[in-house]
């Protein structure tokens, strides 16, 4: 992630849980990725806001990818509305992959 949160126990239940989608293309988790650029959490507003982007602007699986992500995330805050940005600055690239996920797909 890019940025950080204002709640790093709560970030990291998200990141957990957002760990679940599964970029279709790669094969690899959008956390992996580097496609979260941040979390914050507003409790007097009950907003979870995401900051995200995808691997091209014009990623076919874009719709999919951050359906999913409101999703989950709902699923495990549901007391919170979930506020996507989706963002293409900085622009994402190979080393957004995490350690992890370079060892997965052997970079």
């Amino acid at each position: 992630m890019n940025e950080t949160t204002n709640d790093p126990i709560r970030c990291d239940r998200a990141l957990n849980a957002l760990e679940e989608i599964i970029d279709p293309e790669i094969g690899l988790n959008i956390v992996d990725l580097g496609l979260i650029y941040e979390l914050d959490f507003d409790d007097a507003n009950s907003i979870l806001k995401v900051v995200m982007t995808l691997t091209t602007p014009h990623c076919p699986m874009g719709e999919s990818i951050t359906g999913s992500v409101k999703t989950v995330l709902k699923n495990h805050f549901p007391e919170m509305e979930i506020f996507l940005e989706l963002t293409f600055f900085p622009p994402w690239n190979l080393e957004k992959i995490s350690d992890e996920g370079r060892e997965f797909i052997n970079q």
